[in-house]
């Protein structure tokens, strides 16, 4: 017994671990606007094909969305392993060719990739029923100026929403 357990912790200390591994996850976030809709009809007519379509993509673990008023934006996370590029690659192919189905007057997507290291340590979302869309932005701004002041800041993104 004294063997065995002398043995697995000898082992334990030949076992090469990392504190933080380094595991490639393929992410991108997919923004697409359709001007003057409201958010049901930016869910219907736009978010859920494209959650349809994108789910369809080899090597996609899960599609998210959020539909707003004028716009969604879909999370996309393909499998741990997967090749960033062709990953990618195999995503902005698969929107461009389906691009003829989606209602006339929808933007073209802006496809942003993330990395799994990529998260916030803040997020502050501003929310109103006092405050128009414009209003809120001006607040939001203002307090990216005073966060950003603080050292050691970067990459600040403040959300504002109205009811």
């Amino acid at each position: 017994m004294i063997a065995f357990l002398l043995i697995g912790g000898y082992s334990t200390f030949l076992i090469p671990r990392e504190e933080e591994p380094q595991i490639q996850v393929p992410m991108a976030d997919i923004f697409i606007g359709y001007p003057g809709a409201g958010p049901k009809d930016v869910e219907t007519k736009v978010a859920a094909p494209l959650e349809k379509m994108i789910s369809n993509v080899k090597g996609v673990e899960y599609v998210y969305s959020t539909s707003m008023k004028g716009q969604a934006m879909l999370i996309v996370q393909f499998y741990v392993g997967e090749d960033v590029e062709r990953s990618l690659v195999k995503l902005y192919s698969e929107l461009m060719k389906n691009m003829d189905k989606m209602p006339q007057g929808v933007t073209l997507p802006l496809i942003k990739t993330r990395a799994i290291d990529d998260v916030p340590v803040l997020s502050l979302t501003l929310w109103s029923e006092k405050y128009n869309d414009y209003q809120l932005r001006q607040i939001g701004q203002e307090l990216t100026h005073e966060i950003k002041k603080i050292t050691d800041v970067s990459g600040i993104n403040i959300i504002g929403r109205r009811s």
